[in-house]
């Protein structure tokens, strides 16, 4: 186990309206400072299906499909005691300040990528915010039981949030 600061800033700007939390940056994401950066993560062809556009594939590219489409990242941890990338080895966590986003954007919902990141969202910022988050089946490599289509299919309610 090792301790690990989140480094990676969130990205977001006034125009966002949905909030889309992972709980915690893969070794990959960490390695690289941006989001789902391991190439086995799903979340930007899963995106991309539910906007409707190609998959961007740099760190620039993917900053501005967000920011295009409404759409704010971020991670619910901002340090915690983790090994590698295993979101079940999580221990002591410290959370982010979600209200830097939230006071900033007119956020209609937010989404949660997995069950960790929502079980993290509901104990620790849910209060907090005073907004609830709709749990969403993680994009990672690791839920095998979601084929991309599937996916697809049950990431495409955020679009009901993306253009009001």
């Amino acid at each position: 186990m090792e301790t690990v600061k989140h480094e990676i800033p969130p990205v977001y700007d006034k125009n966002s309206k949905i909030l889309i939390l992972g709980s915690f940056p893969s070794v990959k994401s960490r390695e690289n400072q941006f989001f789902y950066h391991h190439p086995q993560n799903r979340f930007w062809k899963v995106l991309s299906g539910v906007v409707g556009c190609d998959i961007p594939v740099t760190i620039d590219d993917k900053k501005e499909f967000l920011l295009n489409n409404n759409i704010a990242v971020w991670d619910v941890i901002a340090s915690c005691e983790i090994e590698g990338s295993s979101d079940s080895s999580i221990k002591n966590v410290v959370v982010n300040d979600l209200n830097k986003i939230i006071d900033t954007c007119d956020i209609k919902q937010i989404f949660c990528n997995g069950g960790k990141s929502f079980e993290l969202y509901k104990k620790y910022c849910e209060k907090n915010t005073n907004l609830k988050a709709i749990k969403l089946p993680s994009t990672s490599p690791a839920n095998a039981r979601f084929s991309l289509e599937k996916l697809t299919n049950e990431w495409q309610i955020i679009k009901n949030f993306l253009y009001q």
